[in-house]
């Protein structure tokens, strides 16, 4: 398990955290063939030219600004089609803490992988108890 801040592995294909620091990138470039951040590029940990050190590292990265305040439905299903349509990859996703990207998995683990509730790893909400926004974010239903 990598020693990456809230780190969750979420199957073999699928591994979240919090905003990995560029020796993290290199090591997961070793497994992974995605990155997917989900934060802001304005966000305080966020890498400079993160997008050049992914690739650098023969890594495709893919980036979808979302805001934590007012969370889209568009950035949303926008992640979820990516998963979907790269179902065959290793995929890394992160933002600042993992707390967007738990949010956006949840509802990926819901709708997409059909996870039974007891099977999803909730333990970022013992952490953060996300604002009427996202909980409302959490229950749009995907088709």
């Amino acid at each position: 398990m990598p020693n990456i801040l809230n780190y969750i592995k979420i199957n073999e294909n699928i591994h979240t955290s919090a905003q990995p620091s560029v020796k993290d990138l290199e090591n997961i470039s070793k497994s992974f063939d995605i990155v997917i951040n989900l934060a802001l590029s304005t966000a305080p940990n966020a890498l400079e030219n993160e997008d050049k050190i992914v690739s650098s590292f023969d890594m495709t990265y893919i980036h979808i600004p979302v805001s934590f305040e007012n969370p889209k439905i568009k950035d949303l299903n926008l992640f979820i089609n990516i998963l979907k349509n790269n179902q065959d990859k290793k995929i890394w996703v992160h933002c600042s803490k993992n707390y967007r990207v738990s949010a956006f998995m949840y509802v990926y683990h819901k709708y997409i992988l059909k996870t039974p509730f007891d099977n999803i790893n909730l333990s970022l909400f013992k952490v953060w108890s996300p604002s009427i926004v996202w909980q409302e974010l959490m229950k749009v239903e995907i088709k």
